[in-house]
């Protein structure tokens, strides 16, 4: 998907100079949001349907989302 003719990659606008970010896949495929980590883009996008993409972003901008638990690796691991 990341090499489909006439899409590319924006990071966030809250993305600060540490690269620690995420990208959006633009224009999006109809009914869905890509989302990937900038730090790391060869690894696995996240497509998200609209219908939840978009509660997701209102409680992030109301504050309606909690801190979620970091893990150390190792304990969690990664995907």
């Amino acid at each position: 998907m990341d090499t489909a003719p006439g899409r590319i990659w924006i990071k966030s606008s809250y993305s600060g100079h540490n690269n620690n970010c995420m990208e959006f896949l633009t224009p999006p495929p109809l009914g869905k949001a890509v989302v990937r980590d900038s730090k790391d883009p060869h690894r696995r996008m996240i497509i998200f349907q609209a219908e939840s993409w978009v509660p997701f972003v209102h409680a992030y901008r109301t504050g309606g989302l909690v801190k979620a638990t970091t893990y150390p690796l190792g304990r969690a691991g990664r995907p």
